[in-house]
């Protein structure tokens, strides 16, 4: 990271040079600069370099370095000259984060808290290979992948009203299930409606600081308030769609004319055939996370029911941050239509985006901001700035500041588990392998990362979550 320049306070550039078409801008406070590995400012470098980039090459503040893109990569190519990567959307296509009400207060729930542990985790698998009671046929698979979570809804999976709280209404236009290998569905048929591993969870959270008042009553959040929030993403379908065309656009590389400076950065130009269809097949495993999580919150409310027979739980929100969606944008004072890849990173729509749900315009859209188990959640608020500084991007979580392997040699899943129960935050999950991988000290300080991009102008601090309790994949 020698070669980062200060420009403000949050804000810091490595120019253009060489092969680099734009300069390198991140976002984040000192510390994290100098947290950060010399891998992320060689993959956003790297990420410089790509046909049709617009702006810059953007990094958050919980960056780390990942496949091709640095996790925490945000950077916008132009629909003709540009490129799509299937790097820089990730190998968990769509995953993202959604809040749900509940109306319950800190105090009802910790009275009943080990019960409730119990009933979500039977009613959410999760875990490595996690499978559910669900088993869906080819044709059920396909509408699903057009379908999104309109058609999770349409099956009896939540109501109508939970489509207004979510990005694109619940589904992405522009998906082709007949371009998604039979491999990838096969993986998904009976992963519908789980976690999964790694990073994935359901949590039982209170508010326990309001930041934004405007933004926290917009949203409907009080001090003390009971949440829901679930973290997952499309499955083995969407990373075998990742594998399988990031392997496709690497060999087609010398023949589409693109010289890469990484393997890893694979891409095709969007205008190529090849382009088109990773486009189509991404999309479709965008609709394949946004059915997950919403039939993932199907059981997390039969759960609270068994405990909590009267209570509702209506969606917060649901937005993704492993994506490459068609925006328009602002560009030296002219709107452009521009393919924003997102990985690491979530859409941070600021007051009046007509995307919006109209209870949202004034505030802006919520920013959910998941944290590592034993720490805190954020609800932040898009910022008006957003727009300029990142093509409406802001950061998505803590980010790793160790791996998984290095976290395993340092801690046990057991003592993970009892440290988090001493302090009132109790785990479940199916291994203690992944829990000691996901140990909250494997992880930046998210406060840090969330205060980083506010100085930054990526969006505001809103509501600061704690957890409660843990379903771990």
């Amino acid at each position: 990271m020698s070669q980062v320049q200060r420009r403000e306070e949050c804000v810091w550039e490595i120019p253009a040079r060489g092969g680099m078409r734009v300069p390198v801008i991140i976002y984040a406070d000192e510390t994290l600069v100098r947290a950060m590995d010399d891998k992320v400012s060689e993959q956003a470098m790297n990420v410089a370099m790509l046909p049709g980039i617009v702006g810059a090459s953007y990094v958050m503040p919980d960056a780390h370095w990942g496949y091709g893109f640095p996790i925490g990569g945000v950077a916008a190519f132009d629909p003709e000259h540009g490129v799509v990567s299937a790097g820089g959307v990730g190998f968990d296509i769509s995953c993202g984060v959604r809040a749900l009400h509940t109306g319950l207060r800190r105090e009802e729930v910790a009275l009943r808290a080990q019960e409730l542990a119990d009933a979500l985790y039977r009613a959410v698998p999760a875990g490595v290979g996690s499978t559910g009671p669900v088993h869906l046929g080819m044709d059920e698979m396909n509408a699903m992948l057009t379908g999104g979570a309109r058609w999770a809804v349409a099956h009896g999976y939540g109501g109508l009203e939970d489509l207004d709280r979510i990005e694109e209404r619940g589904c992405v236009a522009g998906a082709d299930h007949t371009v998604v290998s039979e491999r990838a569905k096969k993986r998904q048929q009976d992963e519908m409606g789980t976690l999964g591993s790694g990073n994935h969870y359901l949590e039982v959270q209170y508010v326990e600081r309001i930041f934004d008042q405007d933004a926290a009553r917009a949203y409907g959040l009080a001090v003390d308030d009971v949440l829901v929030s679930i973290h997952c993403g499309s499955r083995g379908l969407g990373h075998q769609i990742g594998t399988e065309f990031l392997r496709e656009m690497a060999i087609a590389a010398p023949s589409l004319g693109i010289k890469l400076p990484d393997r890893e950065l694979a891409c095709a130009p969007l205008r190529s055939p090849l382009g088109r269809t990773y486009l189509a097949a991404m999309r479709a495993g965008i609709n394949c996370a946004l059915a997950n999580r919403q039939m993932v919150t199907h059981r997390a409310r039969e759960a609270f029911a068994e405990v909590f027979p009267d209570v509702d739980l209506p969606l917060l929100y649901d937005v993704s941050h492993n994506t490459c969606k068609l925006e328009t944008h602002e560009v030296e004072g002219v709107r452009r239509e521009l393919y924003i890849h997102r990985k690491g990173a979530t859409r941070a729509f600021g007051p009046g985006h007509p995307e919006l749900p109209p209870e949202f315009k004034a505030v802006g859209q919520p920013v959910l901001i998941g944290g590592s188990m034993g720490t805190s959640s954020w609800v932040l608020a898009g910022s008006a700035d957003s727009e300029r500084r990142a093509f409406s991007s802001a950061c998505h979580g803590a980010g790793r500041s160790m791996s998984r392997h290095a976290a395993t040699r340092r801690w046990r899943g057991r003592d993970v588990v009892r440290e988090l129960a001493e302090r009132d935050i109790i785990v479940r999950s199916p291994g203690l392998r992944g829990v000691a991988e996901e140990a909250p000290g494997a992880y930046k300080d998210v406060t840090g990362v969330v205060e980083a991009a506010e100085k930054a102008g990526l969006a505001r601090a809103g509501a600061l979550l704690r957890p409660m309790v843990c379903i771990k994949g």
